[in-house]
């Protein structure tokens, strides 16, 4: 429950004033349902048309009014007022209602987009042990668990005003009638705590589920073309059949128990009005009107202890959503990587000469290797630096340090001499264009794919990164610029989807372009025209390339080697290309088109 708790003092903080009101409101409601049935009957006797047993003396003013009434007229005073009663409570009831949904819908905003905050605002390495999926499953599914929880809690916490009232109520009406009632309700609730464990056991069931249906639709999609292309559709159907029944066997058990919970209550409801009615009869000779108290105070009461219990069922399935979201929370906080103080004010770094990594190394987590050990490099600004080696050898967690996604655990990175640190962090970053082997597209206009970076670019701008990027092909498609993409791309082929996610790193006019194998989906012709456009770069920006390709790097100003996590060569291209034995020359030999 210390989640639960948690939730509440933050909607507490968040709420103030308000939540107040809202508790003034529930008490509003208990009080005008709690007097409109428990005095609906002492109110009728006082007009004398039929004796209750009730003892008026304590408000002897209002049964003298009454006394010298005329029945009728009483009695529809009487209805009246219990009329009006019913509407102002059910006025408040509306507006508490209403008041209710602001309270959660503000928190629940509030709690998305402060989540939503955090995990753009997490180091790279807090997504390199994350699943992306898990990531949405948590941000959408169980938030809105989360959601339903605070309207649950609300609702569990009107329950307790409501009945606290109306046994207030039913104290003044019949102290040993409620005595017993508290009782019982306590043995109620003692016995209901398997109930309240089996519950929680299938809430966390439901999210395990809930994570595994999200986690494996979402990598189907992502797929598609591999498992049309691989006729593998009766697999992924057959698991889909599989978490499918495992869900609907998951919602049927929850609804079995809960409907077992309240079955049980309501037997043992029946045999309880029952004995007490013949106890009152049989034992003690109650009157009619006394015994309708007797049925009326039970049967106000009893649900309502019921309800109670029923809402600590509910709530202890929710409980697990209330967890994860707290953990994912508390792990964003510690992954923050800068303060909102250091994103405010972001002057690109022009590099005037060079980056330099010094004794820096670095490994994974969980893992005993480095996967970069004692690296000491200069890269020379406005100049092109290569990076190649055989796979695993490093590359690209290089680049990752590089770029400040990951942090050394010995040695530094300098930036024209500048150690690079979270004062400088966001400044480098706004400096360096990086094109990934994997192009990313959002689903949206090729326009608003390139604007995305460079917001204020103008249209000749953005055809001129374009033809840069040999992306001319633009010209040609239905509607030009405002041509609809579709997921990451899907409508263009993969070499086309390459280029323009050059041409919108070009845009960015950027200190630091990055290319981690962008020509790798080209075709000969434009793989020529896009190392042309490299060419006229040199020397207008710092180019940094992965090469798992070599023919595209024969005009490298330098080529760094790595192997291993190390590097082990390091010079002009032709020089290390000369030496057949070494790491460097071995790849060249498999890549004979090289020396075409």
């Amino acid at each position: 429950m210390n989640e639960l708790f948690y939730f509440f003092k933050r909607l507490y903080t968040l709420s103030g004033k308000i939540l107040y009101l809202n508790v003034i409101g529930m008490v509003l409601i208990g009080i005008f349902e709690g007097v409109g049935i428990f005095l609906l009957i002492p109110l009728i006797g006082l007009t004398g048309i039929v004796d209750v047993g009730y003892d008026y003396s304590g408000i002897n003013w209002i049964h003298n009014i009454f006394k010298d009434m005329p029945q009728t007229l009483g009695l529809i005073i009487v209805l009246g007022a219990y009329a009006l009663l019913i509407i102002a409570q059910s006025y408040f009831q509306r507006n508490q209602s209403i008041l209710n949904t602001k309270i959660q819908q503000h928190f629940i905003r509030h709690l998305r987009e402060e989540t939503y905050k955090s995990i753009l605002q997490a180091k790279w390495s807090f997504f390199l042990k994350k699943k992306k999926t898990d990531l949405i499953n948590l941000i959408s599914v169980e938030l809105n668990r989360v959601a339903g929880g605070t309207t649950l809690f609300l609702q569990f916490i009107s329950s307790l005003i409501f009945t606290f009232i109306q046994l207030c109520l039913a104290f003044w009406l019949s102290a040993s009638m409620t005595i017993s009632l508290l009782i019982l309700g306590a043995l109620l609730l003692f016995f209901s705590k398997t109930f309240v464990k089996k519950s929680n056991m299938y809430g966390e069931e439901t999210m395990v589920l809930s994570k595994e249906f999200i986690g494996g639709v979402t990598d189907h999609f992502n797929g598609i073309k591999e498992i049309k292309s691989n006729i593998l559709e009766e697999n992924h159907i057959k698991w889909f059949h599989n978490i499918s029944g495992k869900i609907e066997k998951n919602i049927i058990n929850i609804v079995k128990l809960n409907t077992l919970s309240q079955f049980v209550y309501k037997i043992i409801s029946a045999f309880l009005i029952i004995t007490f009615v013949f106890i009152a009869i049989k034992v003690l000779n109650t009157q009619p009107a006394q015994l309708m108290l007797i049925i009326v105070i039970f049967s106000r009461l009893w649900p309502r202890l019921a309800g109670i219990q029923s809402n600590l069922e509910q709530l202890s399935s929710i409980l697990p959503s209330f967890k994860a979201f707290q953990d994912l929370q508390s792990e964003c906080k510690r992954a923050k990587e800068l303060d909102d103080e250091n994103s405010k004010m972001i002057e690109p770094i022009r590099i005037t000469n060079g980056i330099e990594c010094v004794n820096v190394s670095f490994k994974y987590q969980n893992q005993s290797n480095h996967a970069l050990k004692n690296i000491n490099l200069f890269i020379p600004a406005k100049c092109m630096t290569a990076i190649v080696g055989p796979s695993g050898a490093g590359k690209s967690t290089l680049i990752d340090i590089l770029m400040g996604l990951n942090n050394p655990v010995q040695g530094h990175v300098l930036i024209d001499g500048n150690l690079l640190s979270n004062d400088n962090l966001l400044s480098l970053r706004s400096s360096i264009s990086y094109v990934p082997q994997d192009p990313f597209l959002f689903n949206t206009s090729i326009r608003e794919n390139m604007l995305i970076v460079q917001p204020g670019a103008t249209e000749s701008q953005i055809w001129e990164a374009l033809e840069f990027a040999a992306a001319d092909f633009v010209k040609n498609l239905p509607n030009g610029l405002d041509t609809m993409i579709g997921d990451r791309g899907i409508r263009l082929s993969g070499g086309e989807r390459q280029r323009i996610v050059l041409a919108r790193a070009i845009l960015r006019e950027p200190s630091v372009l990055v290319l981690d194998e962008a020509t790798s989906a080209l075709d000969t012709e434009n793989e020529a025209k896009v190392q042309e456009a490299i060419e006229r770069l040199k020397g207008k920006m710092t180019i940094i390339v992965i090469a798992h390709r070599l023919s595209t790097i024969r005009n490298a100003d330098q080529v760094i080697v790595l192997e291993e996590g190390r590097i082990v060569q390091q010079g002009d291209f032709h020089e290390l290309a000369k030496d057949k034995k070494d790491v460097f020359g071995k790849l060249l030999e498999k890549q004979v088109e090289v020396f075409g």
